[in-house]
């Protein structure tokens, strides 16, 4: 039993944890927490508009509390298998110390990440929106990939998803689709994915077999709620009902259910056709014109004060964020933070955690 390393090793993890709940400001959390308990105490408070956000904002502080909490119980029992294993120089006391320690290294390196989440809105849900580049087949079939790779980081942490637009391809793939991820910080982690990803690999429409490189572009927008005063004036906006083109009974392709929205002057248009709903449809609509209403004031609001233009990246070379190798080898690569891995199908099946990190460590230091 090497009880020294693992005593320093414990002793570094109380020092990192004590310094990550100030980081984290853990005792004005508490007091926040503390003070929205007391507001729903009012008598009026389940009848007030507010009443949902602040349910919303109870529920996010606690689950942050009970992290940095916990984190600190469970060193605290590490700690004491580690007397154990000293004063009865006990193995199995040890291994347990020892097991602890690894799992407290995994905790506190996931939260020092989230301590990075500190922008506005990055504790929101995310409305992410996928198109192909030029391409036909290919690059619809690359977006659709894009679509699964992003179902299941979603499904392996823990977030929902619903999906608000959808247009399958002519033969493959997706023309576009456009969801929402629902779950505490969805869109401070998926806003590393914002841009142009490339994939080169050979084709599987390509009856000779050649290697092809395809383009899609990621959009991520937080989902904007109530607390956020945005004014949109309905003159600004011109709507347009059709029949949807896609799946989802008998109503939703007789009846025109599906709703498209423009917004005239910033030229924004967003449409939806999953619900069998105009009503649920325009809501819907509503809801994604806000966030990019929201990021499109943002962006100008940026360059004013930076003095520039801002100008839209096409889909395609030279523009990606993100490569994804198959062939000649293998090999992700996000060319912002020039963080790279060799295993292309594991990051197709969701493992784009360390990609996110990394970027998020990227722009802290910018």
């Amino acid at each position: 039993m090497d009880i020294d390393d693992l005593k320093e090793k414990l002793n570094n993890l109380k020092l990192d944890i004590s310094r990550l709940q100030i980081a984290c400001d853990l005792d004005n959390k508490k007091d926040k927490l503390e003070s929205l308990k007391e507001e729903t105490c009012r008598p009026d408070f389940y009848n007030s508009q507010s009443s949902t956000l602040v349910l919303q904002q109870m529920k996010d502080l606690d689950s942050q509390i009970n992290k940095l909490v916990n984190i600190e119980l469970m060193l605290s029992d590490a700690f004491a298998y580690l007397d154990l294993a000293i004063t009865e120089n006990d193995m199995e006391s040890f291994k347990e110390a020892d097991k602890l320690g690894k799992i407290l290294v995994y905790k506190k390196d996931k939260l020092e990440i989230e301590a990075l989440l500190s922008e506005e809105y990055d504790s929101h849900n995310a409305i992410i929106s996928i198109h192909p580049g030029a391409g036909g087949t290919e690059s619809q079939d690359w977006a659709e990939i894009l679509y699964r790779m992003y179902l299941k980081w979603c499904s392996k942490s823990e977030y929902e998803s619903e999906i608000l637009d959808f247009q399958a391809g002519d033969e493959a793939g997706i023309k576009s689709v456009t969801f929402l991820i629902k779950g505490l910080n969805a869109y401070g982690y998926l806003k590393s994915e914002k841009g142009v990803h490339r994939l080169v690999r050979i084709s599987p429409f390509d009856s000779n077999k050649r290697r092809h490189t395809s383009f899609a572009s990621v959009e991520v927008m937080p989902e904007i709620t109530d607390d956020l005063t945005l004014e949109i004036d309905p003159e600004d906006l011109s709507v347009d009902t059709f029949r949807s083109s896609g799946a989802g009974g008998q109503n939703v392709n007789k009846v025109e259910s599906a709703v498209r929205i423009r917004h005239v002057p910033s030229g924004i248009v967003v449409s939806c056709q999953t619900e069998r709903s105009q009503l649920q449809n325009k809501e819907n609509c509503m809801k994604m014109l806000k966030s990019k209403l929201y990021e499109y004031e943002k962006k100008l609001n940026e360059e004013k004060k930076a003095g520039i233009k801002g100008e839209i990246a096409d889909i395609s070379w030279g523009n990606q964020i993100r490569s994804y190798v198959f062939c000649p080898y293998t090999l992700v690569k996000d060319h912002r933070t020039n963080y790279e891995v060799g295993n292309v199908q594991g990051v197709i099946d969701g493992k784009i955690d360390e990609f996110m990190y990394e970027y998020l460590k990227y722009i802290k230091k910018m």
